[in-house]
């Protein structure tokens, strides 16, 4: 199957959970992450991993992902989890893991090559299991774990699969791995909810704007136009911000300073990123942004003939107006 995050990259579902089509996803550590994130994850090689897997299954019905600490742990791990994380280091066990028959994350260990990498995610595919993601677990130094996100797209790119990157207990980095062509992004047991917060943002913001989606439902069509609506907003925020600034440095400032002209050589470069919309579609749309950050740098400054309310009859012609003008002589582009 091909994803729509990236043409040509293999789809893996995990419980209910798909990898490499749609949104990139958010994996978080089982009770911490809560439920802002896509899927659990535990691993059985910390001291207190006795019970975890019962623990994490009665306190989420959502996707578990396990790594074992050995073979031994596979049993209780099919009966319960929906997929397991192995390490590149431990050829043996990636094997084991693949004879599961769930799907499989695999990890790239520090120091890992990138082939050593796609040898390991080999292996499984080689025990019949293709239901294989992988996983950017960076290299670890005195600074501490830093994820490649150069070596993630080569991976992708080279081995077709989802790939996911992991962030450790700091999502700072995580609208670049998105924007990287991340599939997921995996944070560690520590991440609090805000670091699961912030990745979400991220998704759904960097998401809107360089993930390309062709969902085959209405849920999934409105889910990916929220998303793109979110980004619209916050995008539209800054915006306001900005024009305000604006406003405060012309010499002429509100609907009376308005520059026709360059409104028209903006709704133009407009059009050449949106051409199906056009210069006569986006001339409306455009002004009505520029009219309300007009209208809100008025409130701002005091103004109590617009502050708190409606905008005048008079302000709804200088809009017609405003539209007409940026209209001009445009030609539609569809």
């Amino acid at each position: 199957m091909s994803s729509t995050g990236k043409p040509g990259t293999r789809t893996v579902r995990i419980g209910s959970l798909t990898v490499g089509d749609g949104p990139a996803v958010v994996v978080g550590g089982a009770g911490i992450a809560g439920p802002d994130a896509d899927a659990w994850w535990i691993s059985l090689r910390e001291p207190e991993a006795a019970g975890a897997i019962a623990g994490a299954r009665s306190a989420w019905d959502g996707p578990l992902l396990v790594e074992p600490s050995s073979a031994g742990d596979l049993p209780a791990i099919v009966a319960h989890a929906d997929g397991l994380v192995v390490g590149t280091g431990d050829l043996p066990l990636v094997r084991a893991a693949a004879r599961s028959n769930l799907p499989i994350v695999v990890r790239r260990g520090p120091r890992a090559s990138l082939e050593e990498w796609l040898d390991a995610a080999g292996h499984c595919a080689a025990e019949g299991n293709d239901g294989v993601v992988l996983c950017e677990g960076g290299d670890t130094d005195a600074a501490g774990t830093a994820v490649d996100l150069a070596l993630l797209r080569a991976a992708r790119v080279r081995a077709g699969r989802p790939v996911l990157a992991a962030l450790g207990a700091d999502a700072g980095l995580a609208g670049a791995a998105v924007a990287a062509g991340a599939d997921g992004l995996w944070l560690a047991p520590e991440a609090g909810a805000d670091a699961v917060e912030a990745a979400r943002e991220a998704v759904i913001l960097v998401g809107a704007l360089v993930r390309e989606e062709r969902p085959g439902t209405v849920a999934a069509a409105r889910g990916a136009i929220d998303r793109v609506d979110a980004a619209l907003a916050v995008l539209l925020e800054r915006r306001a911000a900005l024009a305000g600034t604006v406003q405060r440095l012309k010499p002429v400032g509100g609907f009376a300073g308005r520059d026709m002209d360059r409104e028209r050589r903006l709704v133009a470069a407009m059009a050449r990123r949106a051409p199906c919309l056009g210069e006569v579609r986006l001339a409306p749309i455009m002004n009505a942004v520029i009219e309300s950050g007009l209208h809100l740098a008025e409130e701002r400054r005091g103004d109590s003939r617009e502050n708190g309310r409606e905008p005048s009859p008079e302000g709804d012609r200088r809009g017609r107006m405003g539209v007409q003008a940026l209209a001009g002589s445009g030609q539609d582009h569809d």
